[in-house]
């Protein structure tokens, strides 16, 4: 069948697919007229970071499965994907402990300012030896507020719990099974409501998906409750947070600092005031980018893949329904 590639996957993952398929490699971002030019005969879409809309759907008649390298899906149409019976697989679990790695090094780099004084280093401004205006602050036996309890969020409180002696709370649509999902965490994290978690967390993680509903939900009244000199995280998606009330919660509300991973529009555009704020640790989400996870997660999207062109069922499908 025909494969369209958007994108880049590993040699070995690619040969996969070239072993059972026809498959065309492009790069919407600098050649969209080929990308666009190959769609009519795909049967099978693999790729990522490219916002398939409804109206590329439409030039893919024969189009039965889009494979996403993430975990996360909101590039993709899901009502249009639906109506046109088009099965979408993503990549859940192979990332979970990278990205709890990666947020709570943010969290932690965030709190003990720790770009801020290698940064101190490296430019010849370490001249004596640091005093109080650049301390920074302890992360352990402090109290964790998450909000998301996913698979990611549990990873990242028991690494905050079990390794750092930390109260979690977590605040979530429904409290999550302990007992069932993650025993290790009974009796150590609690489901809370927003309004006792955020006036109580030191530090707030914020590992919420993208809809309708948790768009722009980090806005200025929820940063009013939080606790004064909290530390924001965001180890999410970028536009779950209105970024212009974080500023001014920095600035002038109860926050001591904010760590980033993801924004609004990426790449961060050069004139955004979260590049140079004094009290923000940005990264260019990396929550995923080591070379295992990477390869981990292209080789489960080829094999969605090639399980869906073959008539099975994929290991890991996103139910398009959740509209």
């Amino acid at each position: 069948m025909n494969v369209v590639v958007f994108g880049t996957l590993p040699p070995d993952q690619l040969a996969r697919l070239q072993a059972r398929h026809q498959v065309t490699v492009t790069h919407p971002k600098t050649d969209p007229a080929a990308f666009e030019a190959a769609l009519p005969q795909a049967e099978g879409l693999i790729g990522a970071s490219y916002p398939i809309t409804p109206a590329l759907l439409d030039q893919a008649p024969r189009l039965r499965v889009v494979s996403s390298v993430s975990v996360g899906v909101d590039n993709y149409p899901l009502a249009a994907l639906q109506q046109r019976g088009i099965v979408l697989c993503h990549t859940p679990g192979v990332l979970d402990e990278t990205v709890a790695d990666t947020v709570f090094g943010l969290l932690m780099a965030t709190s003990r300012r720790m770009v801020e004084l290698a940064n101190l280093v490296r430019e010849g401004r370490w001249t004596k030896s640091v005093g109080e205006d650049l301390y920074g602050w302890d992360v352990h036996h402090k109290t964790l507020g998450l909000l998301g309890f996913g698979r990611i969020g549990q990873a990242i409180a028991r690494r905050a719990a079990l390794g750092f002696g930390m109260e979690v709370l977590y605040h979530a649509r429904r409290p999550v099974d302990l007992a069932a999902q993650a025993p290790e965490l009974v009796g150590k994290a609690r489901h809370t409501p927003l309004a006792e978690l955020l006036p109580r967390a030191d530090f707030v993680v914020a590992m919420l998906p993208l809809s309708d509903t948790t768009r722009g939900m980090l806005n200025a009244d929820l940063f009013a409750q939080m606790k004064t000199g909290s530390i924001f995280v965001n180890g999410g998606r970028g536009a779950t947070v209105d970024e212009a009330a974080l500023l001014h919660a920095l600035d002038h509300g109860p926050l001591r600092a904010a760590g980033l991973d993801v924004f609004a529009k990426e790449p961060l555009p050069a004139d955004s005031p979260l590049r140079t704020h004094p009290r923000v640790t940005p990264l260019p989400h990396i929550g995923s980018a080591t070379a295992e996870t990477r390869h981990a997660m292209a080789a489960l999207a080829v094999t969605n893949l090639l399980q869906v062109l073959a008539g099975e069922r994929p290991s890991a499908v996103y139910d398009t329904r959740q509209v």
